[in-house]
């Protein structure tokens, strides 16, 4: 992407952003004076505390899912969500510069896909990690290079500036910071246990043992870190589904309408049984 071009999409990206981060919608510390979403999910990990909004929180889940899907390290999402962070604060845009669209802003007319194809954001996310595991030594290099060599950017530097939080939400979604993604949920939205079920089945299309309950979803994860990784995606889906509690072995959480309810409880590292309830259908 040009110089320029880049930067006429930055002021489309600035316009639509100023109004988000003027209510705290886009992404904030915490520690800032804002205004906090009705629907989102927080993160508490690394030194770094980040909200993001219900749509955000959700769009990452599935760059996540999407790595964990195709046996991708915790590195390859620390990664996609900065990239995803920088190009469209990790919303799932139908407007850029020139014909680019989505999460990462990724062009038809540079081989990307249709528009239509770019706007689902398993797809987008799909080739970015295509595009990803091309680039080489991308597992060591500064996640700013790396996520330059797969969008060729016209502010080479802009990636960055996200990466401790693309750090802290990759680690903390695949399972390797226990207890550190929190919700915030006021919408009251009803329950819908079947739509989480189909998130986990996409990511994990086999190794988990996954039952209905009358209140939810009883769970078997293969291992400790999967299933804190499976419990906090699912917080990031849950505002949508009416998600009220979860249990990973003996900590567990009640959504009280505040990103600041914690987990309650000491972490077994055997524990790979995850509980979860959502609101009555």
């Amino acid at each position: 992407m040009s110089g320029h071009a880049r930067t006429t999409r930055r002021a489309l990206l600035g316009a639509a952003g100023a109004g988000l981060v003027a209510l705290g919608l886009a992404g904030c510390s915490t520690t800032a004076t804002t205004v906090p979403p009705a629907a989102g999910a927080m993160v508490s990990a690394n030194g770094v505390r980040d909200l993001r909004d219900e749509q955000q929180a959700a769009n990452m889940a599935i760059i996540t899912g999407e790595a964990i899907r195709r046996g991708l390290p915790p590195r390859a999402v620390s990664i996609a969500i900065v990239t995803a962070m920088q190009e469209s604060k990790l919303y799932n845009l139908d407007y850029g510069d020139r014909d680019s669209v989505g999460l990462f802003q990724q062009r038809p007319s540079q081989g990307w896909g249709t528009a239509a194809q770019i706007m689902d954001p398993w797809y987008s996310a799909g080739k970015f990690y295509d595009a990803l595991v091309q680039v080489r030594d991308w597992q060591n290099d500064p996640i700013n290079d790396v996520a330059q060599a797969v969008q060729r950017s016209g502010v080479p530097d802009g990636y960055a500036e996200h990466e401790p939080l693309g750090r802290a939400w990759a680690s903390a979604l695949t399972g390797h910071d226990p207890a550190a993604v929190t919700m915030v949920d006021r919408s009251n939205a009803p329950g819908d246990p079947e739509a989480l079920r189909e998130f986990l089945a996409r990511v994990w299309p086999s190794g988990l043992s996954v039952t209905p309950t009358a209140s939810g979803l009883d769970i078997q994860a293969p291992d400790h870190t999967t299933a804190w990784s499976l419990a906090q995606l699912l917080i990031c889906r849950g505002p949508a589904s009416g998600l009220v509690s979860l249990q990973v072995g003996p900590v567990t959480w009640q959504n009280s309408g505040t990103a600041r309810n914690p987990w309650q409880g000491t972490d077994d590292a055997s524990a790979t049984q995850v509980q979860m309830g959502t609101r009555t259908p």
